[in-house]
C-alpha cells in the first residue's frame, strides 16, 4: 500500500523563474498533484516571480495549461484545478534590480514557512538572496531551494556556499538533486538497513564489483551552449552518479537524521581514490543519417567535450577496499535507463561441476523506467539429463507490487518540495559535501585536458565507446546490457 498522506502546515514557495521550463514542467505540476492529494492546504500561495509582464489571470491560465501538458492532473477533476489555481499568484520580479520586491513582501503572509525556489541560473543566487534580506522577506522560518549546478569546479562551488552563507544558515539552504527523491533511491536504503539478509553481505568479501548506469536515448539538443561548457562528468558524473555512489557504499548512520545520513556521505566522498588516466573513458555520439552528431549539436567541430563518461574507481576503507566500483553514463544510448547493480561474488567452490558454468547474485536497482528492483538466484534448470544450473530473476516492480496506488505515488520533485515544507534536509546535499565533490571531480578533469585527450567517438544508439567495454574486459568482467 502506498503510505497514508500526512498534511504539511500552510507555506508560502515563491518561484524565481516562475514562468520557466523547470517550473512549467516539474515544480507547478507536481504541488497540482500534492494539492490533488491533500498534502498542501487551501490557505497556502504559490507565487510566481519572474520579468514577464503578466498577472494573476495570465499567470493561472499559464500554470492550468502546463498542469495539462504535463501531466498533473490524473486523478483530479477540474473543481480540484479550480481550487489549486486560487492559491497561485504572480509578481513581475527584477532579480538584479529593485523592481516588484515591495510587491512581493506585500504578498507573503507572515508567521508561516516560506520557501523560495530559485528556479534560475546560478549567476542569479546571489543577487537573490541579498534582496531577499535587503527587502526584509527572509526571516528565520525561510528556506531556499537552489538547483545544480552547484558551481563549475571546486572555487566555483566555495564561492557560491560562501554567497549563500552570507544571507541564510546552512540549516536553511535546500541543494536539490532529483535523483535523490526517486523512490526507488530511498529504498535503496530501506533494503540495506532494513533487513538483515544484506547488510552483513554488504563488503569487500562478498561483493565483487558494484556498477551504476545513468544512460539516456537523447543528445544536447537545444542545450549545446551550456553541455558543451559542462559535459557528462560536470552535468551527471559529479552529482548524480556520486550521490548514487553515496547511498550504495556509506556505512550505517547512527539514526535516520538529516545530518547523520549526510555525515556518511561525505566519508565516502573523502575515502574515494584518485581515478588512473586508464581507467576514464570519454566519449562524443557520432552523427547519423537523421541525425546529428555532438560536435553537430554544440557548433564546434573541434569541440572535446565528452558526452559519455565511464569510470573505474575505488573507495579506501574497510568495507570496500579492493572492490571496483564501475559508473558510466552517456547521451544518445541505446536505451534510457538509470540503474545500480550489486554483483555479488562466485561461490567458493562449486560442486556441480565444469558443466555447470559460473553463477553468481546480482541485485539490481533500477531508478527508471519500472522502477523496482531484481535479486537473480541460481537454481537447477528444469529438466532430466544432469545438474544444469540458470540464473533466474526475483523481480519486484513498484507498478506490480503496489497496483493503482503506484500511479499516485509522489514523483521526485513532489516529495522534495514537500520535505522543504517540512524542514527535513535529509535528502538534500550539504555544502562540505558539494565541495569535496568537486575536490575529486577537478583533478580528473585537469588531467584529461593537460594530457589533451580527445573522447572517442561511439555510434548513437550503442552502448558507447569500445574503450568503455574494454574497461571492464581487462578485469574480466562485463558492463551489464543497457535496457528498457
Amino acid at each position: 500500500m502506498v503510505s497514508r498522506v500526512i498534511p504539511v502546515d500552510p507555506f508560502d514557495l515563491v518561484i524565481f523563474g516562475g514562468t520557466g521550463d523547470l517550473a512549467r514542467r516539474k515544480i507547478l505540476p507536481g504541488l497540482f498533484r500534492r494539492f490533488c492529494a491533500g498534502q498542501m492546504p487551501e490557505s497556502s500561495q504559490i507565487i510566481g516571480a519572474a520579468r514577464s509582464d503578466l498577472d494573476d489571470a495570465a499567470y493561472r491560465k499559464m500554470v492550468g495549461d502546463a498542469i495539462a501538458e504535463f501531466g498533473g492532473g490524473r486523478a483530479c477533476d477540474s473543481g480540484t484545478l479550480d481550487a489549486f489555481l486560487k492559491t497561485v499568484h504572480y509578481v513581475k520580479t527584477d532579480a538584479k534590480g529593485d523592481g516588484g520586491w515591495a510587491e512581493l513582501n506585500d504578498r507573503i503572509q507572515q508567521d508561516r514557512v516560506r520557501a523560495f525556489y530559485f528556479s534560475v541560473g546560478p549567476s542569479l543566487f546571489g543577487d537573490l538572496a541579498e534582496r531577499l534580506h535587503r527587502f526584509g522577506l527572509a526571516t528565520p522560518q525561510s528556506r531556499i531551494v537552489v538547483e545544480k549546478p552547484f558551481g563549475h569546479d571546486l572555487e566555483s562551488a566555495k564561492a557560491l556556499n560562501a554567497t549563500l552563507a552570507e544571507h541564510f544558515d546552512e540549516t536553511q539552504i535546500y541543494r536539490i538533486d532529483h535523483y535523490l527523491g526517486k523512490e526507488t533511491v530511498q529504498n535503496l536504503m530501506a533494503v540495506r538497513f532494513g533487513n538483515m539478509l544484506f547488510e552483513p553481505l554488504w563488503n569487500a568479501q562478498y561483493v565483487d564489483h558494484i556498477q551504476i548506469t545513468v544512460a539516456e536515448t537523447v543528445g544536447v539538443g537545444g542545450r549545446g551552449g551550456y553541455y558543451d561548457k559542462s559535459g557528462a562528468m560536470r552535468d551527471m558524473m559529479q552529482n548524480h552518479l556520486m550521490q548514487l555512489l553515496c547511498l550504495i557504499a556509506m556505512e550505517p548512520p547512527a539514526k535516520f537524521d538529516p545530518d547523520a545520513v549526510r555525515d556518511e556521505k561525505l566519508k565516502v566522498i573523502r575515502a574515494l581514490e584518485p581515478v588512473e588516466p586508464h581507467h576514464i573513458v570519454r566519449g562524443q555520439y557520432a552523427p547519423t543519417k537523421n541525425e546529428p552528431g555532438y560536435r553537430d549539436d554544440v557548433d564546434d567541430p573541434k569541440s572535446r567535450t565528452e558526452s559519455f563518461i565511464a569510470l573505474k574507481c575505488h573507495i579506501s576503507n574497510w568495507r570496500w577496499a579492493g572492490t571496483p566500483f564501475y559508473l558510466r553514463t552517456g547521451k544518445r544510448l541505446k536505451a534510457r535507463t538509470s540503474e545500480i547493480a550489486v554483483v555479488f561474488k562466485d561461490a567458493p567452490h562449486s560442486i556441480f561441476g565444469v558443466d555447470a558454468g559460473r553463477h553468481r547474485n546480482v541485485l539490481a536497482i533500477r531508478l527508471q523506467p519500472n522502477e523496482g528492483m531484481t535479486l537473480d538466484v541460481t537454481i537447477k534448470e528444469p529438466g532430466p539429463g544432469g545438474m544444469r544450473l540458470l540464473d533466474v530473476p526475483l523481480d519486484m516492480s513498484f507498478a506490480e507490487a503496489l497496483g493503482p496506488e503506484a500511479e499516485e505515488a509522489p514523483d521526485a520533485y513532489e516529495r522534495l518540495i514537500m520535505d522543504v515544507i517540512r524542514g527535513n534536509q535529509t535528502l538534500f546535499m550539504r555544502g562540505d559535501e558539494v565541495e569535496a565533490a568537486w575536490a575529486w571531480t577537478d583533478p580528473l578533469i585537469a588531467g584529461w585536458q593537460d594530457r589533451n585527450d580527445v573522447p572517442k567517438e561511439y555510434d548513437a544508439g550503442s552502448s558507447g565507446p569500445e574503450d568503455a567495454l574494454m574497461l571492464m574486459h581487462r578485469d574480466g568482467r562485463k558492463w551489464r546490457e543497457i535496457k528498457v
